[in-house]
């Protein structure tokens, strides 16, 4: 802190500079106006555009229920015409906090806004908000997608909104959305998700961190204007979904997410219209699923046991759930460790198109490191015709010590191909050891089935299984088995006008590289252990 600046000021300026003109503007009304109150009057309580919590009521010590005292505070800020909800160090047990527009939240070093536990069954009062009605859509996607208000943290159809700060937002109350929990997140008084916004613009979220967020730590649907910066999340389920969103920057944030996905891009239909999720980077990244919740966070890392039959999924995805489509998305400079690998997917009769994603580096995948499905599961409005995937480019991948099944998988289904695929510089380490037997099996097709690297069961190639697709460029790749592996490096069926350049992997007697069937106009040059080739039709060839 600069000598001369007081706290407040320093907080001000600092929130002025990245909040940005909406909620910056309006702060700069309340430091201006000065409006002083009596909170227990209802009236604003303000100091330098400051609503402190504390003023309204709030106890910060982790067993009083809070939730009124930062609702008057937001409506308070609101009413006058925007400012700061500013959380001092301490413990806020909260059940339902309601955002509203022209207001920021701001957590300071030692402040946890902490879920509540759900009341106990039979009692009249208290607890999270009803999970708001989503018909006649309601069955287009999961439960968690069609509701916000059940939530810890929620607004809609608000603007010029942020969450700031350093400090904790805890789900420690919140229900992960199974099932097979008890209570159920359809029960009344249960939240199931940390944050959710829906039908806003001009948002901003940085700098705090999500333990233990339930369904959802981020669930945003109809955001446009969003930023996500320096968040770290570590959490039961997902992370964050970015749901028919537009105009989105995530950058510099951590995910830990071993039971589910970890930035996960959707386009679902549930805002009532096929809304697609576009114009998106997401840079500068770490997502793993090989930590013990929590432990991300205090910095130790723990690692599940093999024991502990975690599914480590912790991945960058987009989809499943692909009504409106995915457009013009970059992937850039991000790590993968102890999870899942990138997955494009559009099952749902969407586009998934103009997609960039560069610079990644993965280690310890558990599953295939490149995942792209174009399916025809047709979850939503009848009559829709299946989707298209195409203009894809993956370029200057590094992965170590992925598993050796199923390997990176590239399928669309019957009539309907994956078009215009380049990847390039990509050099994948995996632990090998497949028997000749399984170079034999053919994947079946599983056209209206829920996408997933594991779908097809064994597959015949141990680098890349290459399915419907049209229009292929795949250039200075090498794929390098920790044992030896009898499989072809690169299986391809129904394939048409496919180039491969400067191929690296090691040849086993009798183990051919590239099996084709299928295939029409094929081309291979300057690549280790195969003869430069070129074939117009192959319906069965080894090479």
């Amino acid at each position: 802190m600069q000598e001369g600046v007081s706290g407040v000021d320093f907080f001000r300026r600092d929130f002025l500079k990245l909040a940005g003109a909406g909620v910056a503007g309006a702060a700069t009304t309340m430091q201006t106006s000065g409006a002083i109150a009596d909170a227990s009057a209802g009236h604003s309580q303000s100091i330098d555009g400051r609503f402190d919590v504390r003023a309204y009521g709030a106890k910060g010590d982790g067993h009083t229920i809070d939730t009124p005292a930062v609702n008057r505070a937001i409506a308070a800020a609101s009413a006058a015409g925007g400012g700061i909800v500013y959380f001092q160090a301490g413990t806020y047990a909260c059940y339902s906090i309601h955002l509203k527009s022209h207001v920021a939240l701001y957590l300071e070093a030692g402040a946890t806004i902490l879920a509540a536990s759900t009341p106990l069954e039979g009692t009249t009062s208290g607890g999270y908000d009803a999970a708001e009605p989503n018909a006649p859509w309601a069955a287009y996607q999961d439960y968690g997608h069609n509701h916000r208000h059940n939530s810890l943290i929620w607004g809609e159809n608000i603007h010029d909104v942020a969450i700031l700060g350093s400090g904790l937002i805890w789900g420690k109350g919140l229900s992960r959305g199974w099932s097979t929990e008890k209570p159920l997140a359809e029960s009344p008084g249960v939240g199931n998700k940390a944050i959710t916004l829906k039908n806003c613009h001009n948002v901003l979220l940085r700098d705090f961190s999500i333990l233990q967020g339930g369904h959802f730590g981020i669930l945003v649907t109809g955001v446009d204007n969003l930023t996500i910066d320096n968040l770290k999340i570590d959490t039961n389920r997902d992370g964050m979904d970015i749901d028919c969103c537009r105009n989105v920057h995530i950058s510099n944030c951590s995910v830990n997410s071993p039971w589910d996905d970890g930035i996960c891009l959707k386009s679902s239909f549930a805002l009532g219209v096929a809304r697609a999720t576009e114009n998106v980077t997401i840079s500068n990244c770490y997502v793993t699923g090989a930590y013990k919740m929590g432990t991300l966070l205090d910095g130790t890392f723990q690692k599940f046991s093999s024991e502990q039959n975690i599914p480590q999924t912790g991945r960058i995805k987009c989809g499943t759930e692909s009504n409106g489509g995915f457009r013009n998305i970059v992937i850039s400079n991000c790590v993968l460790e102890g999870c899942h690998g990138l997955a494009l997917e559009t099952v749902d009769g969407a586009l998934l198109e103009d997609i960039s994603i560069t610079n990644i580096t993965m280690r310890d995948i558990v599953s295939s490191p490149l995942f792209l499905r174009l399916g025809r599961r047709m979850r939503g409005p009848k009559g829709v015709p299946v989707g298209h995937l195409r203009r894809i480019l993956i370029s200057n991948i590094v992965c170590s010590n992925a598993a050796a099944h199923p390997g990176s998988i590239l399928s669309g289904i019957p009539g309907h191909a994956i078009e215009d695929v380049k990847l390039s510089d990509i050099f994948i380490q995996h632990q090998g050891g497949a028997l000749k037997t399984q170079a034999a099996m053919q994947p079946p097709e599983l056209e209206a089935e829920y996408p997933g690297p594991d779908m097809f069961g064994p597959v015949p190639s141990h680098g890349f299984f290459l399915r419907h697709i049209r229009n292929l460029d795949m250039s200075h790749i090498e794929i390098a088995p920790m044992h030896p592996d009898m499989r072809p490096a690169f299986a391809l069926e129904d394939v048409a006008n496919a180039t491969f350049f400067q191929v690296q992997t090691p040849r086993s007697a009798g183990v051919p590289v590239f099996s084709l069937r299928q295939v029409d106009g094929f081309r291979v040059a300057f690549s280790q252990g195969v003869p430069d080739t070129q074939l117009t039709q192959a319906e069965n060839t080894a090479l």
